[in-house]
């Protein structure tokens, strides 16, 4: 596969307050996991009356560490990336502290039905936005301005957020340095997440901070690789078709023989992801929705 240029290392401490540049600041949650990596990064915009984005789980010590760092300040704005339990469970009793208003995208287009394989922290099911945003939208507190990007993909809702003054994007899941993005059908969609991968790779952002690990330095070219990742994996799919195999199983047991049987149904989901784009595209064909259990073929030739 394509090598993506992962960075996995970076300096924090959990509950500490580290300023990142003069605009921005970040409090790492005690939440590590396969998803979370070593936690949720909540970021904390300006000084004085500041917007905070993806405030993540209600645990008492983060609570405490979020106290501590806008002791004396008040914020204005809460901004959520999307609705994982991760990432937006402290935004109204944040706001609700400060007099501020949450801002999201709204709800997914495909709720979660349950009992699926949990690729992800969980959904954050009663969560609903105060202000329900759209793309391109902009907001302006003091000494900055943020600009929102509907980026599904990752969520059909899930959201990055633009800081004008420094040229650098709050990524949310999208983008992140330390692994690639879960897409995971029915509401994560491949097509849509290439291309807004594309979208903001030629935004020509300085910087991306992600809400989980440490920041994408060179945003051009690490996004162009996780787009190249994702382009190698297809070819790999469109391969194994024409090799004779027409199910996501038998695909599976052969592209990732090298890896634990238990992660097979995951792996499963984001070959489904690629199935459906592919379906979509025309370079490949089932009969009916394309699903798990979905016989799959290459068109005939006309």
């Amino acid at each position: 596969m394509t090598s993506i240029p992962f960075v996995r290392e970076f300096d924090f401490e959990y509950g500490r307050c580290d300023q990142l540049s003069p605009l921005v600041r970040r409090v790492v949650a005690n939440n590590p996991g396969p998803f979370t990596y070593t936690g949720t990064g909540v970021y904390i915009i300006g000084r004085g009356e500041v917007a905070v984005i993806d405030p993540g789980p209600v645990i008492d010590e983060h609570v405490a560490a979020l106290e501590a760092a806008l002791d004396g300040e008040r914020v204005t704005h809460v901004f959520v990336t999307h609705h994982h339990l991760d990432h937006s469970p402290m935004a109204h009793p944040l706001a609700r502290k400060h007099g501020a208003k949450v801002y999201g995208y709204g709800p997914q287009s495909v709720a979660p039905a349950g009992g699926e394989i949990r690729l992800e922290a969980g959904d954050d099911v009663g969560f609903q936005p105060d202000v329900e945003i759209r793309d391109g939208d902009t907001f302006a507190g003091t000494g900055w301005t943020i600009e929102a990007l509907h980026t599904p993909g990752h969520t059909s809702n899930h959201v990055c957020y633009a800081l004008k003054e420094e040229n650098t994007l709050f990524a949310g899941d999208h983008v992140m340095a330390w692994s690639t993005s879960v897409i995971s059908p029915p509401d994560g969609h491949m097509g849509n997440y290439l291309r807004e991968l594309a979208r903001i790779r030629d935004r020509d952002f300085d910087l991306l901070w992600p809400t989980h690990g440490p920041a994408v330095r060179e945003p051009r070219q690490f996004i162009q690789a996780y787009i190249d990742h994702r382009m190698e994996r297809e070819r790999q799919i469109l391969e194994q078709m024409a090799a004779g195999q027409d199910t996501i199983r038998a695909m599976v047991e052969v592209m990732y023989a090298d890896i634990d049987k238990r992660l097979h149904p995951a792996a499963a989901h984001s070959v489904l992801s690629h199935m459906i784009h592919l379906v979509e595209t025309g370079r490949a064909h089932c009969e009916g929705e394309p699903g798990l259990q979905s016989v799959f073929r290459l068109p005939q030739p006309a």
